[in-house]
C-alpha cells in the first residue's frame, strides 16, 4: 500500500518518492506545490489568507501565502534544493460563497489567495507550471513528486491531472 502524506488546512509538509502528498478541501484555500525536478522533493502547502500583516493573530506561518512559501523554500533547500530548480503547480481559490455584488474581500478570499500565491512565486523566480484556480467548487489535490503529476480532484468533475 502506498503511502500519502496528508497536509491538513494551514499546513504544510515536504515529500519524496515513493510517497505521494495530500491535502483536501480547497475551497477558497490554496494548494501550493514547489517541485525540484533535479531531487524529486516536493513541499506542499494548504494556506488560508494571503498576507499574514493583515492579521493580528498571525503566529500559525502556513495559514498565510507570504509567510508559507517563505518557509517551505527554506525547508526545501534545508534538504539539499537549489530554489533555481523549484517550479510550482497550484490549485484551489474559488468562490465558495456569493453575497449581493461579490466585491467584497471576504467573498474574494479565494481570489486574493490566487493573486498573492501568484505575486509571491513570481518575486522569487519560481514558475507556475501548471493551475486549477476560480470558479466556484472545491477540490482535493493528490502530487506524485516520482512523476511531477498533480491530480485534482473535485465532486462532479472529471479527475485533472497536471
Amino acid at each position: 500500500m502506498e503511502e500519502v502524506i496528508k497536509v491538513g488546512m494551514a499546513d504544510m509538509n515536504t515529500c519524496e518518492p515513493p510517497k505521494k502528498i495530500t491535502t483536501l478541501g480547497l475551497g477558497s484555500c490554496v494548494g501550493i506545490v514547489l517541485y525540484d525536478e533535479k531531487t524529486k522533493l516536493c513541499g506542499m502547502i494548504h494556506i488560508m489568507l494571503p498576507d499574514s500583516t493583515k492579521i493580528k493573530n498571525n503566529s500559525n506561518r502556513a495559514k498565510f501565502a507570504d509567510t508559507a512559501i517563505e518557509d517551505m523554500i527554506i525547508q526545501m533547500q534545508q534538504k539539499g534544493t537549489d530554489i533555481k530548480n523549484l517550479i510550482a503547480k497550484i490549485a484551489g481559490g474559488a468562490q465558495m460563497f456569493s453575497y449581493g455584488s461579490g466585491n467584497s474581500d471576504f467573498v474574494r478570499v479565494g481570489e486574493k489567495n490566487v493573486e498573492a500565491v501568484k505575486e509571491i512565486l513570481n518575486e522569487k523566480k519560481i514558475k507556475i507550471v501548471a493551475e486549477d484556480t476560480g470558479l466556484n467548487y472545491g477540490r482535493t489535490i493528490i502530487f506524485n513528486p516520482n512523476d511531477g503529476k498533480l491530480t485534482v480532484r473535485s465532486v462532479g468533475k472529471a479527475e485533472l491531472i497536471l
